[in-house]
């Protein structure tokens, strides 16, 4: 399972120009399943997403989790992240786990990211959406749980 995360003054999805999910400050998470992962993998990567230090303390470092400042975190299904991109100029998608396993492997994360943390928003699985974002700094990571 891999999270490409970004640090955002804001961010939200959009479907059909319709907002569906928001948040301020926080740290909006890409989410891509692959077919071997398992809840396991999802705990892991959301424990490693909502400890990761990428929020600046008073002197400014960057010390504080998502946890720490109190933000938002937008989940948001993004197969393309699984891609095989190692040969040839189109990526292949062979790595990624079936649709409807999948589907279930996100709600699974997002429920238990609702047990854990507060304010927790989505997007639609599986829904051609727009993402508009503010990433501050740039920050942006590649985590693998």
């Amino acid at each position: 399972m891999i999270a490409l995360i970004q640090r955002v003054t804001q961010a939200s999805v959009s479907i059909d120009q319709r907002v569906i999910g928001a948040i301020q400050q926080g740290i909006l998470g890409l989410i891509g399943i692959e077919k071997t992962d398992t809840e396991a993998n999802a705990d892991k990567l959301l424990d490693k997403i909502l400890a990761y230090r990428i929020f600046e303390d008073a002197e400014e470092k960057m010390n504080l989790s998502v946890r720490d400042v109190k933000g938002g975190l937008l989940l948001v299904s993004q197969f393309t992240l699984v891609a095989d991109t190692k040969t040839g100029t189109r990526p292949g998608f062979s790595t990624a786990m079936p649709p409807e396993p999948s589907k279930q492997l996100f709600r699974y994360l997002v429920q238990k990211a609702q047990e854990k943390h507060r304010p927790i928003a989505t997007g639609a699985f599986g829904a051609y959406m727009q993402i508009s974002l503010c990433n501050d700094g740039p920050v942006t990571f590649l985590l693998k749980g």
